[in-house]
């Protein structure tokens, strides 16, 4: 009886918690984010404080969580916002045959990490010319929080990275408590291995960056290569703009990810690239 009472309230604190933080982090109207929280709060612990923890007061908790969580998943993101200039642009590709043309691809001149002067080109590939994938993970401060960016091989033609990041807002920073509370769109970067990996070992201070160079074969490549367009130029047709990564399903007519080996080799912290 103890054991289930304390299940219980258990789930109403955990539940009640929850809903406080998402709608101080996701409220729509900014300065009524932490009257929206406290009010919450306030309230739910005033009810079971006067029902004196009697079951109508425990049902009234959780049908509010319920009314916060049916909110909060109603939000949908959006592609008109005032964006910083490095996530202006969505990346989105034209396939024709062995030709591939990626528009919107990202080539920023880095004078600081938050000194840059933003370029978007159109880029061409021959996908029969892609050699290899290579994985660059970067950690900053927790070992269990981590960022890939795939970069894919094409000999001659270069490197194409693709990195799939938060879309931020102008005066918005990155928070990791932030991002479980859907609080930022996301962005399909393409773009030039030199920006994208470069940003992270010469100019971001505390980060650590891994590189992985897979075994994957060619045609394993262009399986994932083509994976990851399939999925940017989903997102650049979705209706209100960008979708949460966690709802976007691999594309039907493409193979799943092939499973690759990678041997890995420290990049470091300010190593050029």
């Amino acid at each position: 009886m103890i054991l289930g009472r304390g299940l219980v309230w258990l789930v109403v604190l955990l539940s009640t918690s929850w809903a406080t933080a998402a709608l101080y982090f996701d409220w729509p109207v900014a300065s009524w984010r932490l009257p929206a929280a406290l009010m919450y709060a306030l309230v739910v612990l005033l009810v079971l404080a006067i029902s004196r923890l009697h079951w109508r007061g425990l049902l009234t908790a959780m049908v509010a969580f319920v009314s916060v969580l049916a909110w909060w998943l109603s939000l949908r993101p959006s592609n008109d916002r005032a964006w910083q200039p490095d996530v202006a642009q969505t990346a989105w590709a034209k396939i024709d045959g062995n030709q591939v043309t990626i528009h919107n691809f990202r080539n920023c001149d880095y004078r600081t990490e938050t000194d840059y002067r933003s370029h978007w080109e159109t880029k061409t590939v021959d996908v029969s010319q892609l050699r290899g994938v290579d994985i660059f993970i970067t950690y900053w401060g927790s070992p269990w929080i981590a960022h890939p960016i795939v970069s894919f091989d094409f000999g001659d033609e270069g490197y194409v990275a693709m990195s799939i990041e938060t879309r931020k807002e102008v005066g918005e920073d990155y928070s990791a408590i932030r991002g479980f509370f859907r609080y930022y769109e996301l962005v399909y970067t393409i773009g030039d291995e030199r920006d994208m990996v470069r940003l992270r070992t010469n100019y971001r201070k505390g980060e650590e960056v891994y590189l992985y160079h897979t075994r994957a074969t060619p045609e394993q490549a262009r399986s994932i290569f083509l994976d990851y367009l399939a999925r940017a130029n989903r997102i650049v047709t979705t209706r209100n703009g960008t979708t949460p990564l966690l709802t976007i399903a691999p594309p039907t007519s493409l193979p799943m990810w092939p499973k690759v080996e990678v041997e890995g080799q420290y990049a470091g912290t300010g190593a050029s690239c």
